[in-house]
């Protein structure tokens, strides 16, 4: 089965499931997941069950789509993401946004734990993201383009979507939630970085380094869909840190940061515009 033919066998699968078609996506990383707590008339559908999808084992990442409502808006909700360095492909970590662009998605929300690299930044912090880079030496559109999805050289000069960044900024300053905004990199994983790679990554311009977003952004953009991005800062990077890295700790500041995080995108979704 060619690819665009497996991705339409899972969208009609959920859209059998479904009772209205979603316009937002939202991609919930380590420790963020409990932002589906706050969805309405909600379906939940384990990814083991939709046919051609990937499957995550990650600790912090459950392993469900959530389509349910928030405020006036229908969303889908990965409750847990693909990783690179769990050993799927490009294509396997970002199938799932192919899958929302022919649900009928229009604009992406994807949400990370990672790294901070700017000296400013402290644990616990959310930074919207401005823009990326990828240092992975991989790029998910590689490879035979299908012109149904998009085309063969998407551009990437607003990779985070300028018009929902204003909007994101606007909620937050209402709320009263402080954030930063910044760069953010992608390195491959499993291991941390090393002080040497962040010192590289710091010279380069990122504010912050993580393992995932990156690939997302990229095939949301090359499908037409306007994406945001939110980082929450769960720990500096190697070298800037004191203290040794642990997945444990990660998730711990995650789910501290989560509530903040959850209140800031269930406001946005609150005055959203999918078109």
């Amino acid at each position: 089965m060619m690819f665009y033919e497996k991705v339409k066998e899972s969208a009609d699968f959920i859209r059998e499931r479904i009772y209205k078609i979603p316009s937002t996506g939202v991609i919930l990383g380590s420790g963020l997941g409990s932002l589906v707590d706050k969805m309405e008339d909600k379906i939940i559908i384990p990814y083991k069950e939709i046919p051609n999808f990937p499957q995550s084992s990650v600790a912090g990442h459950a392993g469900n789509l959530v389509i349910g409502r928030m405020g006036k808006e229908i969303i889908i909700a990965m409750q847990g993401r693909f990783h690179f360095y769990e050993g799927f492909t490009m294509k396997e970590v970002t199938y799932p946004i192919y899958v929302m662009k022919l649900l009928g998605v229009k604009n992406l929300i994807v949400t990370n734990a990672c790294g901070g690299i700017n000296r400013a930044f402290v644990p616990g912090d959310l930074m919207l993201l401005t823009d990326y880079i990828n240092m992975l030496g991989n790029n998910p559109l590689i490879g035979e383009n299908d012109e149904r999805l998009g085309v063969r050289f998407p551009d990437m000069s607003e990779a985070y979507s300028l018009e929902l960044l204003a909007k994101a900024e606007e909620t937050a300053k209402a709320l009263g939630i402080a954030y930063q905004k910044g760069v953010y990199a992608i390195f491959s994983g499993p291991c941390y970085e090393t002080a040497a790679e962040i010192r590289a990554y710091e010279r380069l311009g990122a504010d912050a380094i993580g393992m995932s977003t990156v690939p997302e952004t990229i095939v949301a953009n090359y499908l037409g869909m306007k994406v945001l991005g939110i980082a929450c800062i769960t720990n500096m990077a190697t070298g800037i840190a004191r203290e040794k890295h642990t997945h444990e700790e990660v998730v711990r500041i995650a789910n501290e940061s989560s509530s903040k995080l959850c209140a800031w995108v269930e406001e946005l979704l609150l005055d959203w515009d999918a078109e």
